[in-house]
């Protein structure tokens, strides 16, 4: 919920004029006059960092070497953590070895008598079989019912990749064979249509194997954790090495492995191992996260009666829990356009400020903040240095309408207004008074039309 708050002026407009001696108890005039009128909405706030990145290990391994401590200053591109993972760099060296294999040399055809042997593909596509078999094993052990169906579909997408290569590479073979058949019919044009063939099998397997070796490099080299930017370091804690861990190491495997996959829930959130040198970790631990706290930014939650105010530029100090008797400048950057529903059913907009500093009532330079902690934003969304000002007592509202009570001859009148900046004890009206008119500003509730004031 947001707050409208104002500078209460009021004493500046009561000063241009006092109370009638003849009024009734209940009833108070007094003169419209000219004076300040703010309005502030005021709302809920948290102070956030430039960039924050968590880091979480690419493979089950073991930290061989930590570099850095908690709260350490780092620069960017800084090596952080090294990883070692014989299960990593074993699976590199399978791809590369696969790699040679699925680019043979382009055989030599000089003559109609080429025999191919056939392509037995029988022992592989049974090892995939239990390489997705265990990935859909431990995909169901993920208690995240989002991210396991997401998993699961990433699989079963996978799978479907690997029957559309293998009736692909089966098509290949036939084709060949009917090639050599052409051929070893005495028909020698058709050794360009063998060789061609030869060349897709060649280009379709080597592809695939290419892809393997650029993932598993690219997971040996994620081995060594570096800082993406300057700022400080959080160290995180390890799983342990099981877990849900070893699922991504199968997906790793798969024909269509190497592809971005959902995100599987880090299950080192309130356990396991701080992160040290010889602590093993599974894939997906978090290892380290980098905060950018050079710039601090402020995150508020604006009422949507409140938000339509708000523009980019909009002034604005904080108030922090953590720091009392401080006042932080702060600057709208950015108004979100998706609603977060709160609650009590109210709707609510986020609103991004920049962070200034801060000084205590006397003057003093308050401390930093941390991201994280909360604090109170009120933004200056209206306010006009001289306007035609009224206590916000006197303001009755009929509907839409905004109404006051004007003394003409010691008579009420009923007077519509037009409201500008709304501050806490005092309003802007834009139309309907003029300087010098008089109105009933307490017990404007029980006034009624054509009732004597004298």
């Amino acid at each position: 919920m947001t707050i409208r708050r104002g500078i209460p002026p009021l004493l500046v407009l009561l000063a241009l004029t006092g109370c009638t001696t003849e009024e009734p108890a209940a009833i108070q005039l007094a003169t419209v006059g000219r004076a300040p009128v703010t309005e502030v909405v005021e709302a809920p706030a948290t102070i956030g960092a430039r960039a924050t990145a968590t880091l979480r290990s690419p493979a089950q391994g073991t930290i061989a070497k930590l570099y850095v401590r908690e709260g350490q200053q780092v620069a960017k591109g800084q090596t952080l953590v090294k990883i070692r993972s014989p299960q990593a760099e074993d699976q590199l060296k399978q791809a590369r070895a696969a790699a040679k294999l699925a680019s043979p040399a382009t055989p030599s055809i000089g003559r109609p008598t080429v025999r191919l042997a056939s392509f037995d593909t029988r022992a592989f596509d049974a090892k995939v079989r239990k390489h997705f078999a265990r990935a859909r094993k431990e995909a169901k052990k993920i208690r995240d019912a989002q991210a396991r169906e997401q998993l699961l579909s990433a699989i079963d997408l996978a799978q479907a990749q690997h029957r559309a290569q293998t009736r692909a590479l089966a098509s290949i073979t036939a084709q060949l064979n009917r090639s050599i058949n052409s051929v070893l019919s005495g028909v020698t044009s058709g050794l360009g249509g063998l060789t061609s063939s030869m060349a897709s099998l060649q280009a379709a397997s080597g592809s695939q194997a290419k892809a393997a070796v650029r993932a598993a490099e690219g997971t040996v080299k994620s081995l060594t954790v570096k800082a993406p930017f300057a700022g400080v370091v959080t160290l995180g804690r390890a799983s342990g090495g099981g877990g849900t861990g070893d699922l991504s190491g199968l997906l790793s495997g798969l024909p269509g492995g190497g592809r971005q996959l959902p995100s599987v829930p880090s299950s080192d959130s309130g356990g396991g191992s701080p992160v040290a040198t010889g602590v093993p970790v599974s894939a997906g631990d978090s290892i380290v996260t980098v905060t950018d706290i050079s710039r601090l930014t402020l995150s508020a939650d604006i009422d949507e009666t409140d938000v339509l105010l708000v523009k980019k530029g909009t002034r604005a100090t904080a108030e922090l829990d953590a720091v009392p008797g401080a006042a932080y400048t702060a600057r709208v950057t950015g108004i979100g356009v998706t609603p977060k529903e709160g609650t009590t059913g109210g709707v609510s907009y986020p609103v991004q400020l920049s962070l200034g500093a801060g000084a205590f009532d006397d003057g003093a330079e308050a401390p930093t903040p941390k991201p994280g902690m909360s604090a109170v934003a009120r933004l200056t969304v209206r306010e006009s240095p001289s306007a035609i000002a009224a206590p916000a007592s006197a303001i009755v509202t009929s509907g839409r309408e905004s109404v006051v009570w004007l003394d003409r001859n010691g008579v009420a009148e009923r007077r519509v207004v037009k409201l500008g900046a709304q501050g806490e004890a005092v309003v802007e009206v834009l139309a309907g008074l003029s300087v010098g008119d008089r109105i009933v500003v307490k017990g404007a509730d029980s006034v009624r039309q054509g009732q004597s004031l004298s």
